[in-house]
Order: C-alpha cells, then sequence, then structure tokens
C-alpha cells in the first residue's frame, strides 16, 4: 500500500509517494522546472491561478507515475499540504471567479486593521489569537469592497488545499486549522468566528463544511483518476498548510517543540499547549494539525516574507550564471560580517514581524572598492539569518524559548553560511533533517487513513542528519549594526 503526497508550494508543486510499511520514499517529481510567477498587478500585490495550481499538481503526478517506480493503483490515499493564507472563490459551479490573493499579497492590511480596531483588541485576541490582518477573510473583504460583481457570484470560499481537494473530488470541505490560518476561528468556543464574519458582513454559507485535519475530505472523482491512472475513490485524508505541515513531517507536534523553514518565506514554527497571542499579532497562533478542543496544540509562527525570494533575487542579480551550490560556495569565500556590508531583507509584501510595514529590502554601507560579488552574496544571507533572530526574540518575549529546533536541510538550510549564521546569531542549535513538504503530507495521509496512530509512531526510525551548534564566530555586533538599520528604516516608514 502506498501514500500520495502533494505539497502545493509558491514556486512549484511537488508529489511524493510513500510506502506505508517502511514509510520510505518511493518516487517523487516536481513541476514546472521553471518557478511559477508570482502576479503583481500593483505594488504590495500578489496572486496566482489557481486553474494554474491544478494543471501543475496533474503533471506532477503524471510525472511521478511516469517514472515506474511504483504501482499507480496501488495508491490507498491523498494528503496535500498548501502555501498558507491564499483565498479562493468559486461560484455554485465550482468555477473559480479570479485569480487567488495569496499569502504574501498586502492590499487588505488596512482592511484588516480596521476591522481589529472596530472589534477592540481585548474581544478579539482572546478568542482568534491574531489580528485579522491581511489574511484569507480580510483578503475576502478586500474582494467585497472592490470586486463586487465578483463577490455576488460567490459560492464557496477556500484556502488553496481546499481548491485543490475539490478538484481531485468535486467536494469541498475545511478544516479547524485551515480558518484558523483565515482568521475565521473562535478557539474560546470551538466554533467559525461570529464575530469577524459579522464584521466584515459574510454569510456562513460561505463557509464549507469542517471537518477534522485528519479526515475523510471527499474520494477521488473517477474522471480524474482515469486521468491521473489512480484508483477511483481513494479517500483525501489530510489537507494542512506548509507549516503546520512542515512541523509535522519533522515530528514536531507536542508542546516545546519547535521547526524552522527557509523557503521563499522563512518560518520558525513552535507548538504550545495555551491560547497564546502577542498583543501586537506581531506573530500569529493558529490550530496545529492535531489541534483539538480537549487536547489543545497550538502553532505559534514567525512569518519572514523575504527569505528564499531575497536569496533568489541576489542570485538572478549577481550571479545568474552559478547554481545554488555554487554561490554558496561564493558566499562562504567572503569573511563573516561581509566587511560591513548589510541587507535588510523586507522585499516581499507587508511583514507581520513588522506590524504589516512593508519597508523594502536593501543592502547598505556598499564601499565599491571593498565589496564584491561575494561579500553581496554573504550580506543577503546573513541579512536573513539576523531577520530569523530578531523574530525569535519575538518569539521569546511571548514565552517560548526553544533550546533545539528541527529543520530539513533544504533551501536556505543547504547553505553553510546561512546556516552557521542562523545558529551563530541566535544560539540556538538546528537538527536538520532530511524532508520535505510532499513527504509530510503523504504521512499526513496515512495518519488520516489510520494506518498511523500518530506522527510520533510515523516518524519512529527517522534520525537528524546532522546537529549544527553554535561555534564561536562572533556574530552579535553585527547584528546589533543590522538592527539599528531596520530600527531608523521602521522610524521613518
Amino acid at each position: 500500500m502506498l501514500l500520495l503526497g502533494i505539497d502545493l508550494g509558491t514556486s512549484s508543486v511537488k508529489v511524493s509517494v510513500v510506502d506505508i510499511a517502511s514509510g520510505n520514499l518511493v518516487s517523487s517529481a516536481s513541476y514546472p522546472e521553471k518557478e511559477v510567477e508570482i502576479i503583481a498587478l500593483q505594488n504590495g500585490w500578489a496572486e496566482q491561478s489557481p486553474e494554474l495550481w491544478w494543471e501543475n499538481v496533474k503533471q506532477a503526478i503524471k510525472l511521478c507515475n511516469s517514472k515506474n517506480q511504483y504501482q499507480s493503483k496501488n495508491i490507498s490515499a491523498i494528503g496535500i499540504a498548501y502555501q498558507m493564507h491564499g483565498l479562493v472563490i468559486t461560484d455554485k459551479n465550482q468555477n473559480v471567479l479570479r485569480n487567488s490573493i495569496i499569502w504574501c499579497d498586502s492590499r487588505a492590511v488596512e482592511i484588516g486593521n480596521k476591522a481589529f480596531a472596530d472589534l477592540g483588541s481585548e474581544k478579539v485576541l482572546p478568542k482568534i489569537l491574531n489580528s485579522p490582518g491581511n489574511f484569507t477573510a480580510s483578503k475576502l473583504a478586500w474582494v467585497k469592497a472592490n470586486e463586487p460583481e465578483i463577490y455576488a457570484q460567490v459560492d464557496k470560499m477556500m484556502l488553496p488545499g481546499d481548491f485543490i481537494a475539490m478538484k481531485l473530488t468535486k467536494e469541498i470541505t475545511t478544516s479547524p486549522s485551515a480558518l484558523s490560518e483565515g482568521i475565521l476561528w473562535d478557539f474560546q468556543g470551538n466554533n467559525l468566528s461570529k464575530e469577524v464574519m459579522e464584521n466584515y458582513g459574510f454569510d456562513e454559507k460561505f463557509v464549507p463544511k469542517i471537518n477534522p485535519v485528519y479526515a475523510n475530505h471527499g474520494e477521488l472523482n473517477g474522471e480524474i483518476a482515469a486521468e491521473l491512472g489512480l484508483k477511483t475513490g481513494i479517500p483525501v485524508t489530510y489537507k494542512s498548510g506548509d507549516q503546520p505541515n512542515n512541523a509535522l513531517s519533522l515530528n514536531v507536534s507536542e508542546p516545546g517543540e519547535v521547526a524552522a523553514t527557509a523557503g521563499t518565506s522563512g518560518v520558525i514554527y513552535a507548538v504550545a499547549d495555551t491560547l497564546l497571542y502577542d498583543k501586537q499579532s506581531r506573530v500569529n497562533t493558529f490550530a496545529h494539525v492535531n489541534h483539538t478542543e480537549e487536547k489543545k496544540r497550538l502553532g505559534v509562527l514567525l512569518c519572514i516574507n523575504g527569505t528564499g525570494s531575497m536569496n533568489r533575487w541576489a542570485k538572478n542579480t549577481f550571479a545568474e550564471n552559478l547554481n545554488y551550490h555554487q554561490m554558496n560556495d561564493l558566499a562562504a569565500s567572503a569573511e563573516t560580517g561581509s566587511k560591513g556590508l548589510q541587507t535588510i531583507p523586507f522585499g516581499n509584501g507587508a511583514e507581520r514581524m513588522l506590524n504589516n510595514k512593508n519597508i523594502g529590502a536593501s543592502i547598505e554601507n556598499i564601499d565599491l572598492n571593498r565589496h564584491s560579488k561575494a561579500e553581496i552574496l554573504r550580506s543577503v544571507q546573513e541579512g536573513i539569518a539576523f531577520s530569523f533572530r530578531y523574530g525569535l526574540d519575538i518569539l521569546r518575549e511571548n514565552g517560548l524559548k526553544p533550546s533545539v529546533i528541527k529543520a530539513g536541510k533544504a533551501n536556505l538550510f543547504l547553505s553553510d553560511v546561512f546556516t552557521q549564521t542562523f545558529v551563530n546569531v541566535t544560539g540556538v542549535p538546528i537538527e536538520l533533517y532530511e524532508n520535505d513538504g510532499s513527504y509530510g503530507a503523504a504521512i499526513g495521509a496515512g495518519i488520516g487513513l489510520g494506518v498511523y496512530q500518530s506522527s510520533a509512531e510515523a516518524f519512529k526510525n527517522r534520525k537528524a542528519l546532522k546537529l549544527v551548534e553554535p561555534n564561536g564566530e562572533k556574530v552579535e555586533d553585527f547584528y546589533q549594526q543590522w538592527k539599528e538599520i531596520l530600527s531608523q528604516k521602521l522610524k521613518n516608514n
């Protein structure tokens, strides 16, 4: 028996097939090879086509099947991980009404701020644990205010993973975890937030049927099964946002455990068992994949929009002819501190940890006689690591003090410069694992199917590849200089 995991990322779709008995990866594939573009019709906007996502999901599954490393008819369940906070809206015939307004879009910030003020922080934070900000609910409110002809046709609002499940099964469901990331879940009442729905004037019929994360979210439609070479009726048994799923895939499910990722965005994700919230909503709390009313498991998430996207920009701008491995080697050839060069990496929309300010990205202190390509590339990775330290200090203010952080050896954690700088500036060791979101989604499907009783059982044989600890490099002074530049920009914004 096999499990299929789908990871709907911002840049591409990855799928993995996992053997249930051993937990081993059987095969995987990504599609497309070229990173999917983000549509930015105005400054601060970010959209993608849900129908393009669906086409890429199908192509990734077909590509994986074509490797002939397994019998596709032996797949027994499907799990889905997806980019968080996006808005997909459909009409009564399940037709998409507009491009998805995705996670890094900033257009709804003021709408969310007004709702927060209208509702009152004392009323909202203990219940939904976050400001409405520019999350999914506020994005739908933007559509209501600015595209009334589209809003009038809305039958269902979804997160991106709900949409992919709908395309696979023709059924529409969601979960408390998904609704919490859309800022639509009341943790005290354990139900849909009436305050947010009423403030924005949303009809409750917009919200799909609510299931647990681990549940039957529909069964594979016969026509789609035939196209993909799969069995009709395979259940979708797991749907999760990418960051809770990344935590699951690292076996981070219990209080005190912490995961990190540094892909397009950067995240530190800590599991807690109390209803924590930051008074300024600079970090956000959502329902983790194993959260229940009886056994609270909350994911406290620090997000930095401009991590991998900043590193990719640096590559495309300064090292276009190098691959990422070569670029990392060149960055490592520069000295620690990049000869005073400092990079502020916040150029991918409004940053929640900066109180939803959009200060842009910049490279500071350029000396034309001292700084080469190597210093620029190293400075970018150091600046990203410094932004993680800045965010981790916010988590520490809220009582979360990790002694170790787990991360997949992927994306920026493939760079020794970034990884060691991260560890040195935060003072927290990193455990690196072989890991990716589609593998985690497949394991989630197995938990939802009942073949694994818990993530601990599913991952009992997994071992860390490497433990990275502070090595004594002096980076605190460089961080404080970086922080002073950031503080000045925040004052001027």
